[in-house]
């Protein structure tokens, strides 16, 4: 499939998620095979652009193209200079967030809560397609809630306003990610437009990919939480000092090694480790060793155990254990 220009291929895209999908992350999904990764959630407000989080969203150095970035607003205007200032930070796509079922993004009327107003919608596209000379592509839910399912009617909108994909989760807002995804209004999107269609929601194994490719017609297919994969088989490395360094990472149940990660970090002799864990496995007997060498050299070396966050866990089902590491070159 195509998007503009961008051939992507294999036709297997990283869904943006908002805390995961960071330039390691991606780049990471990218080397495994993804024909594109998106950004996370960037907001639109100029005034929040400024915060270490926005800065490090909007750093797509080294990134493999094209580079896709998903921008989160409400106002029409706001989002047509946010998506030109990130197209000159970089950004080959932009995409738009209508389909994040946050509450406090949907509190301010954005995500999937756009959702109910077809013509503010309408306004929003037309105007970021306007604004940038890259591909706009658009996230969206089902509907804002069962009884609202208006996806063929956002997407024949999205297609008159020149979008030039679109990517459906087969469940509403009201749904959040409880129950199963439903694939029947998806297939009605690709049966309703001619832009290319991209089936997002409950897609974890090749065969479940090759069955709901089938059953709705879609080009491609978007991987969002199953990406993160069991337990131990995504280490997400975030880099947030100064220095270069390889860093391994080693995840061990009752001694038995479960997973590995290696990464040479471009700066850092701090890092945190992100260790996703999928929603119904025992982090029992878990434990993780992370070392970092300095042009070989063991800079540091941590143990540590499993630790459930307190608090809730994250909506998406993932949640984490954090190791922070910060050493001093040892001599040899």
């Amino acid at each position: 499939m195509h998007i503009g220009p961008y051939r992507i291929d294999p036709p297997v895209i990283l869904a943006p998620m908002a805390g995961v999908t960071d330039k390691p992350f991606r780049q990471l999904c990218r080397r495994l095979g993804a024909g594109l990764a998106v950004s996370e959630m960037t907001t639109a407000e100029p005034r929040l652009w400024s915060t270490r989080k926005s800065r490090l969203r909007m750093d797509h150095a080294d990134e493999p193209g094209p580079v896709s970035v998903q921008l989160a607003g409400t106002d029409p205007e706001v989002l047509a200079h946010a998506a030109r200032h990130n197209v000159a930070q970089g950004a080959q796509i932009i995409d738009l967030n209508m389909g994040c079922p946050a509450k406090k993004v949907c509190n301010v009327a954005a995500g999937s809560a756009l959702l109910r107003d077809e013509l503010l919608v309408a306004r929003i596209l037309s105007a970021v397609v306007a604004a940038v000379p890259v591909p706009v592509t658009l996230k969206i839910r089902t509907g804002y809630s069962r009884a609202e399912r208006n996806a063929v009617r956002i997407a024949r909108v999205a297609e008159a306003s020149g979008i030039a994909a679109i990517a459906v989760h087969g469940r509403t807002r009201e749904d959040f990610f409880t129950g199963h995804a439903e694939y029947e209004s998806v297939a009605a999107v690709k049966a309703a437009v001619r832009i290319p269609v991209i089936v997002n929601g409950d897609v974890d194994t090749p065969e479940k990919a090759a069955e709901v490719l089938r059953a709705t017609g879609c080009d491609a297919i978007m991987l969002g939480r199953p990406a993160l994969g069991q337990f131990g088989s995504a280490l997400v490395i975030r880099t947030v000092s100064a220095r270069a360094g390889l860093v391994r990472v080693v995840a061990r149940r009752n001694g038995k090694a479960i997973g590995a990660c290696g990464s040479r970090l471009p700066a850092g002799v701090a890092f945190t480790c992100h260790l996703a864990l999928r929603r119904g496995t025992s982090p029992r007997g878990v434990t993780v060793s992370i070392s970092l060498r300095v042009r070989n050299h063991l800079v540091a070396v941590r143990h540590g155990r499993y630790a459930r966050p307190k608090g809730k866990a994250s909506t998406n089902g993932v949640v984490s254990w954090v190791c922070v590491l910060t050493g001093t070159r040892t001599k040899s």
